[in-house]
Protein backbone atom coordinates (compact mmCIF):
# COMPACT_ATOMS: atom_id res chain seq x y z
CA UNK A 1 0.00 0.00 0.00
CA UNK A 2 1.37 3.51 -0.73
CA UNK A 3 1.01 6.12 1.87
CA UNK A 4 1.93 9.69 1.50
CA UNK A 5 1.89 11.84 5.07
CA UNK A 6 1.95 15.34 4.67
CA UNK A 7 1.81 18.43 7.07
CA UNK A 8 0.01 21.34 5.19
CA UNK A 9 0.74 24.37 7.33
CA UNK A 10 -2.61 25.26 8.40
CA UNK A 11 -4.14 28.17 6.73
CA UNK A 12 -0.81 29.57 5.33
CA UNK A 13 0.40 26.23 3.78
CA UNK A 14 -1.41 23.92 1.46
CA UNK A 15 -4.69 24.37 0.20
CA UNK A 16 -7.64 22.00 -1.14
CA UNK A 17 -6.47 22.70 -4.41
CA UNK A 18 -2.71 21.80 -3.20
CA UNK A 19 -3.80 18.31 -1.68
CA UNK A 20 -6.14 17.49 -4.65
CA UNK A 21 -3.45 17.69 -7.05
CA UNK A 22 -1.00 15.41 -4.86
CA UNK A 23 -3.66 12.63 -4.79
CA UNK A 24 -3.94 12.76 -8.29
CA UNK A 25 -0.65 12.84 -9.14
CA UNK A 26 0.74 9.91 -6.71
CA UNK A 27 -2.64 7.80 -5.81
CA UNK A 28 -2.13 6.89 -2.17
CA UNK A 29 -4.01 4.39 -0.65
CA UNK A 30 -4.02 6.39 2.29
CA UNK A 31 -3.20 10.13 2.59
CA UNK A 32 -2.14 11.17 6.36
CA UNK A 33 -2.44 15.16 7.10
CA UNK A 34 -1.26 17.17 9.75
CA UNK A 35 -2.51 20.57 10.84
CA UNK A 36 -4.99 20.37 8.79
CA UNK A 37 -8.27 22.90 8.95
CA UNK A 38 -11.45 22.29 8.17
CA UNK A 39 -11.79 23.69 4.63
CA UNK A 40 -10.25 20.33 3.65
CA UNK A 41 -13.05 18.28 4.67
CA UNK A 42 -13.84 19.56 1.06
CA UNK A 43 -11.52 16.60 -0.35
CA UNK A 44 -14.25 13.87 -1.23
CA UNK A 45 -16.20 16.13 -3.40
CA UNK A 46 -13.27 16.79 -5.65
CA UNK A 47 -11.47 12.97 -5.76
CA UNK A 48 -14.42 10.97 -3.84
CA UNK A 49 -12.70 8.50 -1.33
CA UNK A 50 -13.78 8.87 2.46
CA UNK A 51 -12.06 11.54 4.90
CA UNK A 52 -12.13 12.18 8.98
CA UNK A 53 -10.78 14.93 10.90
CA UNK A 54 -9.55 15.16 14.18
CA UNK A 55 -9.54 19.00 15.62
CA UNK A 56 -7.01 19.63 18.06
CA UNK A 57 -8.34 21.01 21.37
CA UNK A 58 -8.70 25.20 20.82
CA UNK A 59 -7.07 25.18 17.36
CA UNK A 60 -8.13 25.97 14.20
CA UNK A 61 -5.89 22.69 13.05
CA UNK A 62 -6.04 19.33 13.32
CA UNK A 63 -5.18 15.43 12.12
CA UNK A 64 -7.13 13.87 8.73
CA UNK A 65 -6.65 10.79 7.21
CA UNK A 66 -8.49 9.98 3.34
CA UNK A 67 -8.56 7.10 1.92
CA UNK A 68 -10.49 6.19 -1.41
CA UNK A 69 -11.01 2.50 0.56
CA UNK A 70 -14.11 2.94 3.09
CA UNK A 71 -12.25 3.06 6.46
CA UNK A 72 -13.78 2.56 9.98
CA UNK A 73 -14.19 6.16 11.63
CA UNK A 74 -10.40 6.88 13.48
CA UNK A 75 -10.46 7.33 17.06
CA UNK A 76 -8.42 9.46 18.49
CA UNK A 77 -5.56 8.64 21.39
CA UNK A 78 -4.96 10.91 24.24
CA UNK A 79 -1.05 11.79 24.19
CA UNK A 80 1.35 13.06 27.10
CA UNK A 81 1.45 16.62 27.89
CA UNK A 82 3.92 18.65 29.06
CA UNK A 83 2.84 20.15 33.01
CA UNK A 84 5.39 23.54 32.12
CA UNK A 85 1.97 25.66 32.07
CA UNK A 86 1.94 27.66 28.09
CA UNK A 87 -0.01 28.03 25.07
CA UNK A 88 0.77 24.08 23.82
CA UNK A 89 -2.03 22.53 22.69
CA UNK A 90 -3.42 18.70 23.85
CA UNK A 91 -1.76 16.03 21.37
CA UNK A 92 -3.91 13.44 20.16
CA UNK A 93 -2.31 10.69 17.52
CA UNK A 94 -5.82 9.80 15.22
CA UNK A 95 -5.13 5.88 14.76
CA UNK A 96 -7.04 4.13 11.48
CA UNK A 97 -7.10 0.64 10.41
CA UNK A 98 -6.40 -0.04 6.74
CA UNK A 99 -6.52 -3.55 5.80
CA UNK A 100 -4.37 -5.64 8.49
CA UNK A 101 -2.44 -2.18 9.68
CA UNK A 102 -3.16 -0.06 11.96
CA UNK A 103 -1.89 3.48 11.42
CA UNK A 104 -1.41 6.53 13.60
CA UNK A 105 -1.40 9.69 12.35
CA UNK A 106 1.08 12.06 14.64
CA UNK A 107 1.77 15.66 15.15
CA UNK A 108 4.09 15.24 18.24
CA UNK A 109 5.02 17.90 20.71
CA UNK A 110 8.43 20.08 20.33
CA UNK A 111 9.91 18.71 23.73
CA UNK A 112 12.49 15.86 22.78
CA UNK A 113 11.77 14.00 25.87
CA UNK A 114 8.10 14.18 25.39
CA UNK A 115 7.67 13.34 21.85
CA UNK A 116 9.78 10.19 22.64
CA UNK A 117 7.16 9.52 25.65
CA UNK A 118 4.59 10.15 23.12
CA UNK A 119 5.77 7.89 20.46
CA UNK A 120 6.29 5.00 23.16
CA UNK A 121 2.58 5.82 24.75
CA UNK A 122 1.30 4.93 20.98
CA UNK A 123 3.42 2.05 20.51
CA UNK A 124 1.78 0.18 23.51
CA UNK A 125 -1.96 1.15 22.19
CA UNK A 126 -1.99 -0.48 18.52
CA UNK A 127 -1.46 -4.04 17.95
CA UNK A 128 -0.36 -6.01 15.10
CA UNK A 129 1.19 -4.85 12.31
CA UNK A 130 1.54 -0.93 13.05
CA UNK A 131 3.08 2.35 11.49
CA UNK A 132 3.91 5.66 13.53
CA UNK A 133 3.54 8.16 10.51
CA UNK A 134 3.86 12.10 10.80
CA UNK A 135 5.54 15.42 12.16
CA UNK A 136 7.36 13.99 14.98
CA UNK A 137 9.23 17.28 15.72
CA UNK A 138 11.79 14.50 16.65
CA UNK A 139 15.91 15.82 15.61
CA UNK A 140 18.25 12.86 15.97
CA UNK A 141 18.16 9.28 16.06
CA UNK A 142 14.65 7.39 17.77
CA UNK A 143 14.69 4.24 18.97
CA UNK A 144 10.99 2.15 19.98
CA UNK A 145 11.29 -0.71 20.86
CA UNK A 146 9.90 -3.44 17.74
CA UNK A 147 9.72 -0.66 15.30
CA UNK A 148 11.85 0.19 12.94
CA UNK A 149 12.55 3.58 10.73
CA UNK A 150 11.09 3.10 7.43
CA UNK A 151 11.32 6.60 6.27
CA UNK A 152 12.91 8.34 3.94
CA UNK A 153 16.57 9.58 5.69
CA UNK A 154 16.66 13.32 3.39
CA UNK A 155 15.43 16.61 5.12
CA UNK A 156 11.43 17.19 5.21
CA UNK A 157 10.96 20.64 6.72
CA UNK A 158 12.72 23.72 5.31
CA UNK A 159 11.55 26.77 8.23
CA UNK A 160 14.71 28.69 6.68
CA UNK A 161 17.11 28.87 3.74
CA UNK A 162 19.90 28.20 6.45
CA UNK A 163 18.82 24.65 8.02
CA UNK A 164 16.72 22.03 6.76
CA UNK A 165 16.02 19.09 9.10
CA UNK A 166 13.78 15.41 8.76
CA UNK A 167 10.94 16.18 11.54
CA UNK A 168 8.39 13.39 9.08
CA UNK A 169 9.03 10.11 9.79
CA UNK A 170 7.70 6.68 9.66
CA UNK A 171 8.28 3.98 12.31
CA UNK A 172 6.46 0.77 11.92
CA UNK A 173 6.76 -2.84 13.03
CA UNK A 174 5.54 -5.97 10.98
CA UNK A 175 6.55 -3.64 7.84
CA UNK A 176 8.62 -3.79 5.10
CA UNK A 177 8.76 -0.87 2.85
CA UNK A 178 10.33 -1.17 -0.42
CA UNK A 179 10.37 2.48 -1.46
CA UNK A 180 10.64 5.95 0.71
CA UNK A 181 11.13 9.20 -0.62
CA UNK A 182 10.34 12.99 -0.01
CA UNK A 183 8.04 14.53 -2.49
CA UNK A 184 7.83 18.17 -3.50
CA UNK A 185 7.59 20.81 -0.81
CA UNK A 186 5.18 23.08 -2.41
CA UNK A 187 3.28 25.76 -0.11
CA UNK A 188 3.90 23.94 3.04
CA UNK A 189 7.17 24.45 4.94
CA UNK A 190 7.03 20.45 5.04
CA UNK A 191 7.99 18.03 2.37
CA UNK A 192 5.27 15.36 2.35
CA UNK A 193 7.08 12.04 2.71
CA UNK A 194 5.65 8.56 0.38
CA UNK A 195 5.84 5.32 1.28
CA UNK A 196 5.29 2.04 -0.16
CA UNK A 197 4.28 -0.86 2.71
CA UNK A 198 3.98 -4.38 2.50
CA UNK A 199 3.17 -6.18 5.38
CA UNK A 200 5.51 -8.89 6.42
CA UNK A 201 4.55 -13.02 6.24
CA UNK A 202 5.23 -13.64 10.33
CA UNK A 203 3.72 -10.19 11.40
CA UNK A 204 0.82 -11.73 13.44
CA UNK A 205 -1.95 -10.21 11.74
CA UNK A 206 -4.91 -10.45 13.95
CA UNK A 207 -8.18 -12.64 12.75
CA UNK A 208 -10.56 -10.81 14.97
CA UNK A 209 -12.83 -7.99 13.97
CA UNK A 210 -12.69 -4.49 15.81
CA UNK A 211 -9.01 -4.33 16.27
CA UNK A 212 -9.52 -0.86 17.15
CA UNK A 213 -12.15 -2.13 20.19
CA UNK A 214 -9.21 -4.20 21.20
CA UNK A 215 -6.82 -1.21 21.37
CA UNK A 216 -9.27 0.58 22.80
CA UNK A 217 -9.68 -2.09 25.45
CA UNK A 218 -5.91 -2.00 26.49
CA UNK A 219 -6.18 1.96 26.53
CA UNK A 220 -8.94 1.44 29.50
CA UNK A 221 -6.78 -0.56 31.54
CA UNK A 222 -3.92 1.48 31.11
CA UNK A 223 -5.61 4.77 31.98
CA UNK A 224 -8.08 2.40 35.19
CA UNK A 225 -4.10 1.33 36.06
CA UNK A 226 -2.65 4.68 36.06
CA UNK A 227 -5.54 6.20 38.20
CA UNK A 228 -5.24 3.51 40.69
CA UNK A 229 -1.66 4.45 40.91
CA UNK A 230 -2.16 7.98 41.36
CA UNK A 231 -5.00 7.94 43.78
CA UNK A 232 -3.31 5.34 46.37
CA UNK A 233 0.05 7.33 46.15
CA UNK A 234 0.64 8.97 49.26
CA UNK A 235 0.07 13.07 49.06
CA UNK A 236 -0.83 13.02 45.75
CA UNK A 237 -0.26 16.38 43.69
CA UNK A 238 -3.95 17.74 43.98
CA UNK A 239 -4.52 18.12 40.09
CA UNK A 240 -3.39 14.64 38.83
CA UNK A 241 -5.73 13.31 42.02
CA UNK A 242 -8.50 15.17 40.44
CA UNK A 243 -8.05 14.10 36.84
CA UNK A 244 -7.27 10.27 38.13
CA UNK A 245 -10.66 10.76 39.93
CA UNK A 246 -12.59 11.79 36.77
CA UNK A 247 -10.84 9.33 34.04
CA UNK A 248 -11.44 6.39 36.69
CA UNK A 249 -15.09 7.25 36.84
CA UNK A 250 -15.52 7.32 32.73
CA UNK A 251 -13.61 4.10 32.36
CA UNK A 252 -15.77 2.14 34.81
CA UNK A 253 -18.88 3.35 33.29
CA UNK A 254 -17.92 2.02 30.07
Amino acid sequence: MKVISWNVLRLTGASVEDVTVLIEQHRPDLLLLQEATEQLAEIPQRVGGHFFREPLDGRIYGLAVWSPYPLAPPFALPLPVSQIPGRVPLRVAQIAQLGDVAFANVHLSHGQILNRWQLLHVANAVEGPAAIVGDYNAIGPIKLPGFEDLGPRQPTHSPTNIISLRLDRCMARGLACSHARVLARGPSDHHPISLDLHVLPDAGVSDRPGIGRVRHLRLRDSVEKWASTILDAPNPVRAPQELAKTLGRKFRRR
